[in-house]
Parts: structure tokens; C-alpha cells; sequence
């Protein structure tokens, strides 16, 4: 067997040696930028569309479970490319890096043809299910159809964004995804209001902002990967399906894809209630999840960077590093949804002056924003909780706690509020499923430290 080479040695170095909180905050904050800039270009999209009417809000809010879905089954199924193929790296197994490429690309290809589907046939059964509102149905429509059957470019991004991952290049796919965020911001006014001689689009201007954003997004992915992956070559024969190949990639991402899809059932389910009492109550909960979601994308980035720490220095046994880098982890992750925690607390008729907001809005929104917000500490702990257990190969507990968290306690306790006919009640179901994530997170937690971590020994220099 031949010795690890000089880049080998560095890196094992870096990640054994290297003072945590350095090492963390490297590792951390190209995703955590990453993630922010994807977050961004949802919420910059919104402030557009409430810019045309109210209903254009509340449609793209009732259309956002099947965008969020397409995203989940995207991003979900990179995972498993980003796995297997860098497993595939690890072996210097050259045909197999190039076949797991292509076969994920494949993946990706029949999901985009799944969603084409639904943009074709499902779209009004789906909002139909929602609404009867004849303005919202015909914005909605208009959006969904377009966002779902113009799909190649989010699957095509995605697939060589986790390539570029794979390989090491997360500058190179942060790049990619900023390129078509801007693009977006640029093209939503342009097209939706008919600027600089361009048509008035409305509604489809939005769509099709997102999708051109999206489409750049992919073709810069895919021009990085050609000029600056040397490692990864696509070629014809490369895409010939290889069913081993295939379930590997499965294997790690559907489950993925089944846990980011939980998000999209529980925003479906919210907005079923939530209109029950009025369509502004919908688009209060959209604006909700698109400012949210700028709080928590960082806090998502800061695990993606703590768990390759977490797992190499449990591999060596080194039980201070691990130690260092929860603590780190969990006192920036609290600190982080503390902050947004005050925000909500104290400047929430900012967030929806963006928004273009009715009296009527805030009315629902600002008390709706405070009662929220008063469970982000807590879900920054749990947070950070799942990046430990997904490290330490206990990636069940995380599921458990997610699963129980956005459908098993939020979406009864949001029933049961609504039961009582008061919609500012409803709000409180977030902060109730937000205590229960906390406590069965430290449960998970306590068992994970006396039955892992306690028995480690440090390995001696």
C-alpha cells in the first residue's frame, strides 16, 4: 500500500490539528453564505410579487410547498451524488467517478421529467385544494406551471453544484448559485413591471425570472466544472444507467429527499389551516418562511462545516476536539437564532414593510411574527444537535426529531389551536413544536455523550 500523499497528510492535519474555532469558521462559512444567498433569492422574488397585489402573495405562498418539494427532491438526491462520488474520489476509481456523475445527472433528468408532469397536470387539482379564490387560482396557475415545467435549470444547477462540492470546489459552487441569485434580482423587476422596454409580464414575469436565474445558475455550473474540475468527465457513454450505481446514489438520497420533502408536507398543511380563517393569514405564513428561512440558512451552513470535524476526530478518537467543536457549534448556533429571536421580538412591521403590507396584514403578521420567534433559541440548539448525531452515524435521531418537529407535534397543535376559532393562537403551535424538538434533542444528545463520546479515549501524540 502506498503512503498518503503530502495533500493527504495536510488535510488529516487541518482537520485533527487545526484550532477548532479557525477550522469551523473555514469550513462554515462558504455554505453559510451559500445557503444565504439561496434563501435570499426566494425572499427577493416575494418582495416582487407582493409589489403586483396581495393574491400574487398568497399564490406563490399556496404554490411554494411544490417549488419546495422540487428543491427537496434536488437537493436531496445531490446528497447521494455528493456521497458516492466522493467516495468514488476516495478510491481513485476513475470510471466509476465519471459513471456516478452521469448517473446522477440521469436521476436528476427523470425527477425534472416528474415535475413537468406536474406542472402540466396537477397544478390546479393542487391549488383547487387550497383555494376557490378565482384571482389567487390564476396567479397561482400561472406561477407553478411555469416554475414546474421549466425545471431543467434547479436540477441541472444542482447536480453539478454537489459535483463541484465533490470534488472540493465549494467556492466554484458558491459562484454558480450567486450568479443566478443575481441574475434573479436583476430580471424580477425587469420583467414583472415591463422595464427598460421589456414586456409586462405580471406574475410570469416572476416565474420566469426565477427559472432564467436558475437555467445561468446551471449553465455557470456547468462550464466550471468543464474548465476548472479536472477530475470529473462526462462523456456519452458515461450516462449508460448502471442499476448498482444508481441504488448506491438512492440509497443515500431518497431518504434525504424524504427529509427535505417534510418541510413542503408541513407548509401545505399550515396553509390549509391558516386560510381557513383568511387568505391574508396565508400570506402572512409566506412572508413568515421566506424571512425565516434568512435566519436559519446560516445555522444550516454552520452544520454543514461541524460535521466533517465532528466525524474525522471521532474516526481519530480525539474526544476534546469533538467536544470543542459542539460547543462552538451550539454557541453559535443559539447566539445566531438568539439574534433572530430579537428581531422578530422587536422589528417585525420592518420585515413586512418590505412586503408591501395591508393594515390588515400586520394586524395578523406582527403579533404572529412575536409568537414565533420566541422558539428560535431553542431551535438553534436542537440544530446544532442534529449535526452531532448525523457526524456520530446516528443520523435516525436527527429524523426523528425533524419528523416530530414539522408534522407529529407542530401540525396537531396548529389543528387544535384552530379549533378554538382565534388565529393568533395557531402561531403558538411553532414554539410548542420548538420545546419539543429541544427536549427530545437533549435526550438524544445525553444518550450520544454517555454512550459515544463518554467511552472515547484520547489518542495519544
Amino acid at each position: 500500500m502506498s503512503e498518503p500523499s503530502e495533500q493527504a497528510v495536510q488535510k488529516e492535519n487541518k482537520m485533527g490539528r487545526q484550532p477548532i474555532g479557525r477550522l469551523l469558521f473555514s469550513m462554515s462559512v462558504p455554505m453559510m453564505i451559500s445557503m444565504l444567498v439561496q434563501a435570499l433569492y426566494n425572499t427577493v422574488d416575494s418582495i416582487f410579487v407582493s409589489m403586483i397585489s396581495e393574491s400574487a402573495l398568497t399564490a406563490v405562498s399556496l404554490a411554494f410547498p411544490i417549488q419546495a418539494l422540487m428543491i427537496s427532491c434536488s437537493v436531496g438526491l445531490g446528497v447521494g451524488i455528493n456521497a458516492c462520488l466522493s467516495r468514488a474520489l476516495g478510491e481513485r476509481n476513475v470510471q466509476k467517478v465519471n459513471k456516478t456523475a452521469a448517473n446522477g445527472l440521469f436521476l436528476e433528468l427523470l425527477f425534472m421529467l416528474a415535475f413537468l408532469l406536474i406542472g402540466l397536470f396537477a397544478t390546479v387539482p393542487f391549488l383547487l385544494a387550497q383555494t376557490r379564490d378565482p384571482e389567487i387560482l390564476r396567479n397561482g396557475t400561472v406561477y407553478m406551471k411555469i416554475i414546474c415545467c421549466c425545471s431543467l435549470g434547479i436540477f441541472t444547477e444542482i447536480t453539478f453544484e454537489r459535483i463541484l462540492m465533490s470534488t472540493g470546489n465549494t467556492l466554484l459552487s458558491m459562484t454558480s448559485q450567486l450568479s443566478g441569485a443575481l441574475f434573479n434580482i436583476l430580471m424580477d423587476p425587469i420583467l414583472i413591471f415591463g422595464l427598460f422596454g421589456a414586456p409586462r409580464l405580471g406574475m410570469a414575469g416572476a416565474a420566469v425570472a426565477t427559472v432564467l436565474g436558475q437555467h445561468l445558475a446551471a449553465a455557470v455550473a456547468v462550464f466550471l466544472n468543464h474548465k476548472y474540475n479536472p477530475e470529473v468527465h462526462l462523456t456519452l457513454r458515461s450516462f449508460l444507467p448502471d442499476p448498482g450505481i444508481i441504488r448506491s446514489i438512492c440509497s443515500v438520497g431518497i431518504p434525504s429527499v424524504i427529509m427535505q420533502a417534510i418541510g413542503s408536507v408541513m407548509v401545505y398543511v399550515m396553509n390549509r389551516i391558516l386560510i381557513s380563517f383568511t387568505p391574508t393569514a396565508t400570506a402572512v405564513f409566506g412572508i413568515f418562511f421566506k424571512i425565516n428561512s434568512m435566519i436559519f440558512m446560516p445555522v444550516f451552513g454552520l452544520n454543514n462545516g461541524s460535521v466533517p470535524i465532528i466525524a474525522f476526530n471521532y474516526g481519530a478518537r480525539k474526544q476534546s476536539r469533538i467536544l470543542e467543536t459542539m460547543r462552538l457549534s451550539f454557541l453559535t448556533a443559539v447566539s445566531i437564532m438568539t439574534f433572530g429571536c430579537l428581531l422578530f421580538e422587536g422589528i417585525p412591521q420592518h420585515f413586512f414593510a418590505l412586503f408591501h403590507a395591508s393594515d390588515a396584514m400586520l394586524a395578523i403578521g406582527i403579533p404572529a411574527f412575536r409568537i414565533i420567534g420566541l422558539g428560535f433559541p431553542l431551535a438553534g440548539f436542537s440544530i446544532a444537535c442534529s449535526s452531532v448525531f448525523q457526524a456520530l452515524g446516528k443520523g435516525v435521531y436527527s429524523m426523528i426529531v425533524s419528523i416530530c418537529r414539522q408534522l407529529l407535534v407542530l401540525l396537531p397543535a396548529a389543528y387544535l389551536l384552530s379549533r378554538s376559532g382565534v388565529l393568533s393562537r395557531v402561531w403558538w403551535a411553532f414554539s410548542i413544536a420548538e420545546g419539543a424538538a429541544f427536549l427530545l434533542s437533549a435526550f438524544f444528545l445525553w444518550k450520544v455523550y454517555h454512550h459515544i463520546l463518554l467511552p472515547l479515549e484520547e489518542e495519544r501524540p
